[in-house]
């Protein structure tokens, strides 16, 4: 791999270019940000499904105080031009309110509710004919998403398999995909450069890829450059920003990286490959930059990324050219959320007055 790190060090595949150490941050609650993989990826994943347009969607989180009702929320959406909306968990008022409104939802079950998914098929139907056979196809239901971010949880794929099972028995199965949203430190530390890319734990992931693979439905990833960036001195900003940068990742199979979001995809892309899920697609569930609290983050800079998130969605990565399914987080700044401040910072939009925190194009 040849990659130009800054003032001449060497790469380092755990925290980029060598020369100082990477920062030891705890873990972002919801994002669970991995180890830095390298100056030229790290983890946190979110990438792309193979469609004939980009589908750009916004994750919709409810940790704050003063937001707008769920009624008024999807109205922004559709003002906006927000074609997909991605909710942590089964609300009532939320699914009403999407009734006719053409949005597409990926749904959480909530991670609270895994094992008794897994454990009880009677739990998994009667889940889905609450929340998605009562409402659908009056809400766009696109995909059940089974579990966050959960660490090596055997209940996981049963969870799935269980759902998967009560949507086949409403014949709902062909319509709404099952799948799970992984962080990237699902990935070893050395998948750097990106076709090194390997599952940490291929004994837990090949069953859920071949398990995916079987059913045609995507891997969701939640893919963060802005994480790997604060964590690690060795990582051009404008690397990370998608902006133009001295930073170059040449991989040994020839593609070359201008952004490290890319790299960080095209990691999970060939960490599917290597299980035999090479068909299978990579919804990027979760992107995003804050707007202030954190090293790099500002107003500005989390424009610039967004806005460069959206237009990129459009071309694809290397390994994989072509519109990508895409969800930016978030729709509000969630001032209720624990751990870092800058967790609290994701938010396109102020929640009182739904007025945007920076202007940001969607289409």
């Amino acid at each position: 791999m040849s990659i130009h790190c800054k003032a001449g060090r060497s790469l380092d595949t755990r925290s980029g270019c060598r020369g100082r150490p990477a920062a030891s941050k705890k873990m972002a609650r919801r994002r669970g940000v991995a180890p830095v993989l390298a100056a030229a990826l790290v983890v946190a994943a979110l990438a792309a499904t193979a469609t004939s347009v980009r589908a750009i969607g916004v994750c919709y989180g409810v940790i704050g105080s003063g937001l707008p009702s769920k009624s008024d929320v999807v109205q922004l959406y559709k003002s906006h031009g927000i074609g997909n909306m991605r909710f942590y968990f089964a609300d009532q008022d939320v699914l009403k309110a999407l009734r006719g409104s053409g949005i597409g939802l990926a749904l959480d079950v909530g991670n609270e509710n895994l094992r008794d998914l897994a454990a009880n098929p009677a739990s998994a139907a009667s889940w889905v004919k609450d929340n998605v056979q009562a409402y659908y196809p009056d809400v766009n239901i696109r995909y059940i998403v089974v579990g966050n971010e959960v660490d090596g949880a055997a209940s996981v794929l049963q969870a799935m398999q269980n759902v998967h099972d009560a949507l086949t028995s409403a014949n709902l199965a062909s319509s709404i995909k099952v799948s799970t949203a992984v962080k990237m430190d699902v990935l070893d530390d050395n998948s750097s450069p990106p076709s090194n890319g390997v599952f940490r734990d291929p004994s837990v992931m090949s069953p859920i890829v071949q398990f995916l693979a079987g059913n045609g439905a995507p891997l969701l990833a939640n893919v963060y450059p802005y994480f790997a960036y604060k964590d690690s001195q060795g990582i051009d900003l404008n690397y990370a920003l998608f902006e133009p940068s001295s930073t170059t990742v040449v991989d040994t199979n020839g593609l070359t990286y201008t952004n490290l979001f890319d790299a960080m995809v095209d990691a999970i892309h060939a960490a599917l490959d290597k299980v035999g899920g090479g068909g299978v697609d990579v919804v990027v569930s979760e992107s995003g930059w804050p707007s202030a609290d954190g090293r790099g983050a500002s107003v500005e800079n989390a424009r610039t990324y967004n806005q460069n998130l959206i237009n990129h969605a459009g071309k694809g990565t290397p390994r994989k050219p072509g519109p990508m399914e895409v969800y930016v987080f978030a729709m509000f700044n969630e001032d209720k959320k624990d751990g870092d401040p800058t967790e609290k910072k994701f938010g396109l939009f102020n929640g009182p007055d739904k007025t945007p925190v920076y202007p940001i194009n969607f289409a």
